[in-house]
């Protein structure tokens, strides 16, 4: 089945007439909303199936009450691409029609325009094994690791959580005293809040590939840890993630990086050259507080350049090859 939505510039229209005619505060009526939208868009089932999931998701509202238009877009671009699991088109067109409505600027990451679509796309897809057409294994469902979960770990100094967890739960290993090393599966996609804070004695942490968010305070205060590799598709750094990690040094952050929030390395003593990449469009208030000996590493006339220069923050430019 054809996935693309083809008809922005009828949703937009629709949209927009929706707020013209009903105001703004109608998307806080979120049955009222859905409802209606029938109305609007009769011919446009895909689109509208598509608005009504993220309305029931509550996006409309989270990117309402960001009062920083700019930050608004970037966590609802992540909440869609992270929690809801949609595709990187179908959030783009979301934006893009959402933003529009609000009347609010905004550039697509990529074309708000449809692929073009196989000659000859089966019906379903199916793959062969032994002469046996078989269908597509079913998505994975979540499977959390629960601070119940970790208990039986409380006073191990080195831990392998086992494959098939998806998410570690908030909280799930706070204040653990006696931890030093922790490997995250490859199946996990998401560190909660808090889930490794005030680990006084962790000194390494093996994130895997398919690692797509760490929510904030997940590493604070784990003043032993020196070193950490955050995996490409971790799209923000959330407030507090790696705050008062007095003896963090190094971190590598990945280009698939948008995002740096609120005190994000607050309190990071002996971080010292740090690389943000280009794909950085918002850095919080008091990010780097406390971090004395830090020297950012960026692109000549980037955002992390100009955010540097506004600060007061320590700076080389990264050589172009």
């Amino acid at each position: 089945m054809n996935s693309q939505f083809e008809n922005i510039d009828e949703v937009k229209a629709a949209l927009k007439k929706i707020i013209e005619e009903n105001g703004v505060e109608l998307f806080r009526d979120t049955k009222r909303f859905t409802g209606i939208l029938n109305d609007y868009m009769p011919d446009l089932e895909k689109e509208r199936r598509l608005i009504k999931n993220v309305i029931n998701n509550n996006v409309i509202t989270q990117m309402l009450d960001e009062p920083d238009q700019k930050l608004s877009i970037v966590k609802a671009r992540e909440y869609m691409l992270n929690d809801m699991f949609l595709s990187a088109y179908a959030t783009e067109f979301v934006l893009d029609c959402f933003t529009h409505m609000f009347g609010w600027p905004f550039t697509p990451e990529i074309k708000t325009e449809p692929d073009p679509v196989p000659a000859a796309a089966p019906a379903r897809q199916e793959r062969s094994s032994g002469g046996r057409a078989e269908k597509d294994e079913p998505p994975v469902k979540q499977k959390p690791f629960r601070p119940f979960d970790a208990i039986k770990y409380k006073i191990f100094p080195n831990v392998r959580i086992p494959e098939g967890y998806t998410v570690i739960n908030s909280f799930a290993f706070d204040g653990y005293g006696f931890l030093k090393t922790i490997k995250i599966p490859s199946t996990c996609k998401v560190i909660g809040e808090y889930a490794f804070s005030e680990c006084k004695k962790l000194r390494a942490v093996t994130l895997p590939d398919t690692l797509r968010v760490i929510q904030k305070g997940a590493f604070s205060s784990c003043s032993s840890l020196e070193r950490i590799e955050l995996p490409w598709g971790i799209t923000a750094i959330e407030e507090d993630t790696f705050s008062f990690c007095s003896n963090l040094e190094d971190i590598v952050i990945p280009s698939s990086v948008s995002s740096i929030g609120d005190a994000a390395f607050q309190g990071c003593e002996t971080l010292r050259d740090v690389t943000l990449p280009e794909t950085i469009k918002f850095i919080g208030s008091n990010v780097f507080a406390f971090c004395p000996a830090i020297t950012i590493q960026c692109r000549e006339n980037s955002y992390v350049h100009k955010f540097c220069m506004t600060n007061g923050i320590h700076f080389e430019f990264i050589r172009k090859h």
